[in-house]
């Protein structure tokens, strides 16, 4: 991912933050057929490894995971973004000399992509994956809820994923190349957007 020095996040909690409200990932593997993608929730076990480790499971039918990687997998994950119009920037009015652009927040973790069969292994990720989306309901269903044996079935149909990451690259590209008063501009326009996403956007452009 191309980052230029304006927009780099290095910051260790921002990336996993980023990471976590993500909440859905892209799982990318190069193998000898080509590229492979599979769109993934992951959740991040922090304290495994330097940068973490994300865990995970798909289905036992994809063949992504019998299908040798050359290298690292990546996980792309996909923050709010927002088309960026000229016309809020003040600047225009001075010399006309803006063009559109797309605000965003990006993150790649780079590791090893490891997959298990093991049930019980299978369990635990499972569990704490619905329980970390469930958590906030009123009435949050738990994996318990559903009879054992059904549960068990249910694992002979997965595969899970370990991913133990040795990279991370981060871009928060929100306006900071430009002036504060194209940045209000921009933050503004954002706001009144009916897209939740961009009223998002909005929130984040520091000014």
């Amino acid at each position: 991912m191309y980052v230029p020095p304006a927009f780099r996040e290095d910051d260790l909690a921002a990336l996993h933050g980023a990471m976590r409200e993500a909440r859905l990932a892209n799982l990318v593997t190069a193998t000898a057929e080509g590229l492979v993608a599979t769109p993934l929730p992951l959740f991040l076990a922090p304290e495994e490894g330097p940068y973490g480790t994300l865990y995970g499971h798909l289905a036992r039918a994809n063949p992504q995971w019998k299908l040798p990687a050359a290298g690292d997998a990546m996980a792309l994950f996909m923050g709010p973004d927002a088309y960026v119009s000229p016309s809020w920037y003040p600047s225009k009015q001075e010399n006309g000399k803006v063009v559109p652009t797309w605000n965003y927040v990006a993150v790649h973790a780079y590791g090893p992509a490891e997959f298990f069969e093991d049930a019980d292994r299978l369990l635990e990720v499972v569990t704490r994956l619905t329980n970390l989306h469930e958590r906030p309901r009123s009435e949050p269903w738990a994996v318990a809820d559903a009879p054992e044996a059904f549960i068990r079935a249910q694992l002979k149909g997965i595969v899970g994923l370990r991913l133990p990451i040795t990279r991370l690259e981060g871009k928060r590209k929100m306006s900071q190349n430009r002036s504060e008063a194209d940045r209000r501009g921009v933050a503004a326009g954002l706001a009144g957007s009916e897209r939740p996403s961009e009223r998002a956007v909005a929130k984040l452009i520091p000014v």
